[in-house]
């Protein structure tokens, strides 16, 4: 005969109020202690297993320090790429984790093999793993690139255990590539390689061993058809930089944007132009996004963006062609946010007397740049109107700043470095918020309204 032991007792119901804390035997709506409505919730009651098993011994104790304990700031190594170390904040960290994503052909594997080649030359060990291409195929790829003498450890394997069975002999590498984190196997968990269960699992091994062993981690992450990391999320949340590997593949320039930096500031960028000897550095990049016109032309503005604590100028385009077939206009916008354009263009009709309803709205950002600083609100809003107006702004001038609903120019942070790199590339004028001090070598001209700047630009008394 079976019988029921008392372990086996199905564990009774208690319900808890979420206002006061006090405990019913069934659910009612009301709670008898604080009076409270619809505040019971059911919480279920320690099992016998549970009373007889805690995690409160058994386990070995953490050290605890103090807040106010010295430490000792981390040791950089630099990868011979300024454009590089500047998004990683200084270069890389030993027993740190970095994840690189971006678009396939975009240069990722090509970046890191010319990181990887200079920490080798300079006599650090490098580890070189490779899961999507076999060793002969990186090593022609690095005397393509002129690399074919640094002595980097290659390897083109997918499993986990190998991999860390092979560098944990001896002293770890310096360095270790993972290209890429989405063909690694852990053959502790069923799958196939790239499902979300083995991604997670395969990087928390490999993290776990460079933060134990003190190795700086590199791996690379396949993104999806919008631009994110392929996998888990939870990905970017065990490394501790991801950085996004931007660009189109038809086009020469490439921007290496930090977007999580525990060793760093976040929003650094990184900008490389694709070459036949690999990613070179580009020292100038306001120079990239800059037209050099002789002429005025109209619905083009210049606008210094400020990508971390590097200020980079680039030009707006606005075009705005007038309907006569009472067709439905088009607004279509590249680098920059929808809905913004949509409020700014609210704003010129509603304070400042603009109709933009009967005509088709493109704005751009050359170079395929993308601008999130919400101080290019004036500057977009000047070039909506001179493209309306067909009246060209001075080609020395540039613009920021902030609009609200109202119409109001709001100040910006960072004007002066605005300002100043502004002075570097020869402008001479700029049309700012209020309260904005002008610096050596531009001329500032202030505007508390949208509406001022549209009368300055008509003619308008």
């Amino acid at each position: 005969m079976f019988c029921y032991s008392s372990s086996m007792a199905k564990a009774k119901r208690r319900y808890v109020c979420q206002a006061c804390g006090s405990e019913a035997s069934r659910w009612q709506g009301q709670c008898d202690d604080c009076g409270e409505w619809n505040t019971l919730a059911e919480e279920a009651s320690a099992t016998v297993f549970e009373m007889k098993h805690h995690l409160r011994s058994g386990g070995r104790s953490v050290e605890l320090s103090g807040l106010d304990s010295d430490i000792k700031l981390p040791e950089r190594a630099s990868t011979g790429i300024a454009e590089f170390d500047r998004a990683l904040g200084g270069g890389l960290v030993p027993g740190s984790a970095t994840l690189l994503g971006g678009d396939p052909g975009i240069g990722k594997s090509t970046l890191l093999l010319q990181a990887a080649a200079n920490l080798a030359r300079r006599g650090l060990s490098v580890a070189y793993i490779s899961g999507e291409e076999a060793v002969d195929q990186v090593r022609l790829r690095a005397r393509r690139l002129g690399l074919g003498d640094a002595p980097v450890q290659l390897a083109s394997a997918t499993s986990v255990r190998d991999i860390l069975t092979t560098i944990s002999q001896g002293a770890p590498p310096a360095l270790l590539v993972i290209d890429s984190i989405q063909t690694m196997h852990s053959d502790l968990i069923e799958g196939a390689p790239g499902t979300v269960s083995q991604v997670r699992a395969s990087a928390q091994e490999l993290i776990r061993f460079a933060k134990e062993r003190g190795s700086a981690l590199m791996l690379v992450g396949h993104v999806t058809k919008d631009g994110t990391i392929a996998g888990p999320r939870v990905l970017e949340h065990m490394v501790d930089t991801v950085l996004a590997f931007e660009g189109e593949r038809s086009h020469q320039y490439r921007i290496l944007r930090a977007s999580k930096n525990r060793f760093g500031g976040t929003d650094e960028i990184g900008v490389f132009a694709m070459q036949e000897e690999g990613l070179a550095e580009v020292g100038n990049p306001s120079a990239l996004f800059l037209t050099d016109r002789a002429e005025q032309v109209t619905g083009a503005t210049v606008f210094p963006a400020l990508e971390g604590t590097r200020p980079v100028l680039v030009e707006i385009q606005a075009l705005v062609v007038r309907l006569s077939s009472g067709a439905t206009p088009r607004r279509a916008v590249v680098g920059w946010d929808s809905g913004r354009l949509a409020m700014i263009l609210a704003v010129l009709e509603a304070r400042c007397g603009l109709s933009f309803s009967t005509a088709e709205v493109y704005l751009n950002i050359a170079g395929g740049y993308r601008i999130s600083d919400p101080a290019a609100d004036l500057a977009v809003a000047a070039a909506l109107v001179s493209a309306l107006s067909e009246r060209p702004l001075p080609s020395d001038a540039v613009l920021f700043g902030e609009v609200a609903l109202s119409g109001e120019i709001r100040p910006v942070a960072h004007a002066a470095l605005r300002l100043k790199e502004s002075a570097k590339l020869g402008f001479s004028r700029a049309l700012v918020p209020p309260s904005v001090k002008a610096q050596s070598g531009v001329s500032t001209q202030e505007f508390r309204t949208l509406a001022q700047l549209v009368d300055h630009m008509l003619g308008r008394n």
